[in-house]
């Protein structure tokens, strides 16, 4: 059972996503805040396994609850957002969100972006991307600090990441490197432990911190 904390300050966003996920038999939504402080209190208490986090909200906004409840428990947060382009798509992920929900997504599309999110792949869709891409373009050049841990990396490891970055699902970097797809996930996990990541999303910003992957490829 996937538990969900729906934390947004419009009643019928959490009402209606409330009734939509209530509606799956793997999902439970075991909460509700209305403001990013609120959702910081319940996740510790609750410790569900996604947050649905709008980034405006009064007291304290989605970014700065998103810092305050990872480090605590493995929480995996799904952003909310009214528009895909918004200016903390970057920060977000830096932070530690998993990835982005337009609020007008379908019940559908919300219910398997939750599912995604708590397997521990990254949502991102492909206008987020793009817009994280020309952030990173827009920075310069990769962080020195960062650079030196991918030399814990193998070179097959260092492969794969490199293809995480560029999008591709665990099935389509199998096919690129002819391996079985649990190879894949065998090396990804290895990833994400060996540099200390959360997940996916995690993983694609360090790919381009380091300058592993440059904005143009």
């Amino acid at each position: 059972m996937i538990r969900v904390l729906i934390a947004d300050d419009q009643g019928m966003v959490r009402t209606g996503f409330t009734a939509f996920l209530s509606t799956q038999p793997d999902i439970e939504v075991v909460g509700e805040a209305v403001n990013g402080a609120e959702a910081v209190a319940q996740a510790a208490r609750l410790k569900p396994d996604v947050v649905l986090m709008d980034v405006r909200m009064p007291v304290m906004d989605g970014l700065e609850a998103t810092r305050r409840i990872l480090p605590g428990i493995p929480t995996k947060i799904l952003i909310l957002t009214t528009f895909d382009l918004d200016d903390y798509v970057y920060e977000a992920l830096r932070a530690g969100a998993s990835g982005f929900l337009l609020k007008d997504a379908s019940a559908q599309q919300l219910v398997e972006a939750v599912r995604v999110v708590a397997a521990g792949e990254a949502l991102l869709a492909p206008s987020v991307t793009k817009r994280l891409i020309s952030e990173f373009a827009r920075l310069g050049g990769p962080r020195a600090p960062t650079v030196k841990r991918l030399s814990d990396l193998t070179e097959r490891e260092t492969e794969v990441l490199a293809l995480i970055a560029q999008g591709l699902s665990n099935g389509e970097i199998a096919g690129q490197l002819v391996v079985s797809e649990q190879t894949v996930k065998t090396h990804v996990g290895r990833i994400l432990m060996k540099l200390g990541l959360r997940d996916r999303a995690q993983a694609i910003v360090f790919a381009y911190e380091t300058g592993l992957v440059r904005p143009s490829e």
